[in-house]
């Protein structure tokens, strides 16, 4: 049996406890962070290819009114329908010739890098119905333009563009999610505390060294006879502990001393004494152990079987 058992000071519980949890949610707030900023990440890439669309979507409304020859009339600003679906409008009545309006649109999303599968829509204002509208794929193949030599008349129309084949999870409002995911991290950290709280006690519980009709918890400072409990000082666990390890042996009072006082950097005169008649008092309720006084010597742990 090792002489080296460690005896704790009685401590506040609800300190101990708190920093437990201090330490659990400290690790769960790690966590949380890179989800943040995976999402955040996310977010700012989705944000960033809005904001490319418009500018092209916007250009592509300016060379429009060029074409009809209008470079007084404005470009509406661009409306975000839907994820991935955008949407163009003028101040002015205009005609489109549906070649035109191919061409351009292409050569302004090739321009800014944009995605080469889009749908789109050219609609009356007045009755919303569509007028033109054709889908490009990046196979020129599955490409999907009708008739571009007939013009729309002059009209005002609305342009529909809506970007195809795109992820649909990257436009997800990741902030409607923060608050319940933080709420089921900090849920799964509480219960592991609890069971990690209930496997320490688990573990403490049975750690313990019989000693005659005792049961001897050196990380608790307690001894527990049938279903008495009897709380120990520091000074007292730690010297049962040392008669626990060496039973039936003689051990000096110098190494007493050493042991729990001198190494600890105190250095008492009738302490010892003091504190092996309180382990006496408390374990003369079995017979079976005693610690007897060995004269000029030191102490022994006496245990009869």
């Amino acid at each position: 049996m090792s002489t080296h058992v460690k005896c704790h000071e009685k401590v506040c519980y609800l300190p101990l406890v708190m920093n437990k949890i201090a330490n659990y949610l400290f690790r769960i707030s790690i966590v949380f962070s890179v989800l943040i900023t995976l999402f955040s990440c996310s977010s700012d890439k989705n944000k960033e290819f809005s904001e490319i669309a418009k500018v092209s979507i916007r250009e592509i409304g300016h060379k429009l009114l060029l074409a009809n020859q209008d470079s007084t009339s404005l470009v509406l600003p661009i409306k975000k329908l839907e994820p991935y679906k955008y949407q163009l409008s003028f101040e002015q009545d205009l005609s489109i010739n549906p070649e035109g309006l191919v061409s351009i649109i292409k050569n302004s999303f090739q321009k800014s890098g944009l995605p080469q599968n889009y749908r789109i829509e050219v609609i009356h204002c007045n009755d919303n119905e569509v007028a033109y509208s054709y889908e490009v794929k990046l196979s020129q193949e599955n490409d999907i333009i009708p008739c571009k030599g007939r013009d729309l008349p002059k009209s005002c129309y609305l342009i529909n563009v809506r970007f195809t084949n795109m992820p649909k999870t990257n436009f997800i409002d990741y902030k409607l999610i923060y608050i319940p995911l933080l709420g089921i991290l900090m849920l799964t950290a509480i219960l592991l505390y609890k069971r990690k709280e209930k496997e320490n006690y688990r573990n403490t519980d049975n750690n313990y060294t019989s000693i005659g009709s005792f049961h001897f918890y050196p990380e608790q400072n307690k001894l527990i006879k049938a279903s008495e409990e009897i709380s120990l000082s520091r000074k007292e666990c730690e010297l049962l502990a040392i008669f626990i390890a060496h039973p039936n042996q003689v051990i000096k009072r110098e190494e007493l001393t050493k042991k729990v006082w001198e190494d600890h950097g105190v250095i008492v005169g009738r302490s010892l004494d003091t504190y092996i008649s309180k382990l006496r008092n408390i374990l003369k309720e079995d017979s079976s152990i005693k610690i007897s006084n060995v004269h000029g010597v030191g102490y022994k742990l006496e245990i009869l079987k």
